[in-house]
Parts: C-alpha cells; structure tokens; sequence
C-alpha cells in the first residue's frame, strides 16, 4: 500500500502545473544564496524540486569554482530556489491571473 504524498495547498499546485508545462524549456534559477544557473527545465515535482539539464551558472566570476565544474546537470531544492525566469513567450499571463483569482476567491469563503 503506497503513500499519498499530502494535500498540496492550490497555490502550490498552480505552480506545480505550470511547471510542468515548461519541462523542456530554458530557465533561470535564482537561488536564495544569490546564485543563478541557466539550464534547460528537465522536471519539477509536487514541492517545487527543479532539476535542470545542460546548466551553466550566470556569474561565472562571482562562482568560479562552479563554472569550473564539469557538472551539467543538477536537483535543486525547492525552499532554496527565490525566483524562476521563464521564457516570457511561454507565460501565459491571462491563464495565472485567472487562477490568482480563483483562488483569492476561494480563501475567502
């Protein structure tokens, strides 16, 4: 008998969904130690772990010992990630506005 993982609040789903969507996609992910790693989107599961394939880091000077590295792939944790950059043609701005709502809504009932 598996394990369900926890009911995720919707907010958290919303991301979780739109995240899957990009999985194929070029990324930025700023962490909350202020490094950023371009990589292509490879998954993302239920907590917002990312793991990005064919990565290099944005600030090569401020992070040599990464770019040194001859490591390309990498799983990020999502509590450590601060900001995600998306590709602005793959943001569908209409559909998040929409969800906000929605779920604004529903808190207040």
């Amino acid at each position: 008998m598996g394990v369900s993982p926890p009911p995720q609040p919707f907010s958290r789903q919303l991301f979780y969904s739109f995240f899957k969507s990009l999985v194929g996609k070029d990324v930025v992910v700023e962490l909350k130690n202020d490094l950023s790693i371009c990589g292509t989107l490879h998954s993302v599961d239920q907590y917002l772990n990312i793991k990005l394939t064919d990565i290099s880091v944005t600030d090569p000077e401020k992070y040599p010992h990464i770019g040194r590295l001859s490591v390309k792939n990498c799983f990020i944790r999502g509590s450590v990630v601060r900001y995600v950059q998306l590709p602005a043609d793959e943001v569908d701005t209409q559909l998040l506005q929409d969800a906000a709502r929605k779920e604004a809504l529903q808190q207040k009932q």
